[in-house]
């Protein structure tokens, strides 16, 4: 697809969404659960946030996404990914898996590279030195608590052998989106310097792509898209605000409101050749 071929896919994806409404199952940190289910929400889709042993089969019989995300990681939680990844694996429905502070800690390091071993997921979306864990080996990486120290570009080539190797879509989030099945790649150019200012913005990244995961069936093209819709909402959205609590809000209202004309003039999501 051209530059323009995606940004008229991006909003095909995004009126399928508002008009199918798919539910999303979140297995989430306690710390973004109220901020990822408006960012579902405001995309178009139904949040529904549970982790317990006891409902994880039934409820990962009628949802139609499964998102994971390891940022406030327990034992039990990793055994409610397990638990919920096999079913929605054995329905065939997409699981988006946000390695949170892989590398910083051996038990997430860990609990991602089980969950990448024991369930089929579609997409990994985390930032360079959460993806570098997963295929660095014994390699120092270089990350700060969540917070990446790493650049995209030193990623790069991992990540497409990865992503290859696993046949699974991997996504590195940075200044420069980069997202690669292995064998085609898109960069996406769209974003702003204060989703770094903004506690689980990331985590609303990997939310965007599973409600696009959600009704395209190629992950690469719903991922870029995602990738893009998101990071043109966040450039929108510091046009109005005026600091990080302001551009929160209006970060949901983008995301919400972002029009046709205004994604065909402005979204930049670009094939690598």
């Amino acid at each position: 697809m051209t530059e323009k071929e995606l940004s008229k896919k991006t909003i095909e994806i995004l009126l399928e969404i508002r008009k199918h409404q798919p539910l999303v199952h979140h297995i989430t940190n306690f710390v973004v659960m109220n901020s990822t289910a408006n960012v579902t929400l405001a995309i178009g889709a139904s949040p529904i946030m549970a982790h317990a042993h006891e409902e994880m089969e039934a409820m990962s019989a009628f949802t139609s996404v499964l998102n994971l995300n390891i940022g406030t990681l327990t034992p039990y939680w990793l055994d409610s990914m397990i638990l919920a990844g096999k079913v929605a694996g054995e329905r065939g429905i997409p699981i988006i898996l946000d390695p949170v502070g892989s590398g910083a800690t051996p038990l997430r390091t860990e609990a991602a590279r089980r969950i990448l071993s024991e369930i089929p997921i579609t997409v990994v979306r985390g930032n360079a030195s959460e993806v570098m864990s997963l295929f660095a080996g014994g390699e120092k990486i270089k990350i700060r608590g969540v917070d990446s120290m790493e650049s995209v570009e030193a990623v790069r080539h991992g990540a497409t052998v990865m992503a290859a190797e696993l046949r699974k879509v991997v996504a590195v989030t940075g200044e420069i989106d980069f997202v690669t099945n292995g064998h085609s790649s898109i960069e996406i150019h769209n974003g702003h310097p204060m989703f770094r200012r903004v506690t689980g913005t990331g985590c609303g990244a990997s939310t965007a792509i599973s409600c696009f995961c959600a009704v395209e069936p190629d992950p690469l093209v719903a991922t870029a898209a995602a990738l893009g819709y998101y990071g043109l909402a966040g450039e929108e959205a510091a046009k109005v605000s005026n600091g990080p609590g302001s551009f929160q809000v209006a970060l949901y209202d983008a995301l919400y409101d972002l029009s046709q004309k205004t994604m065909m003039e402005k979204l930049r999501i670009r094939p690598v050749r």
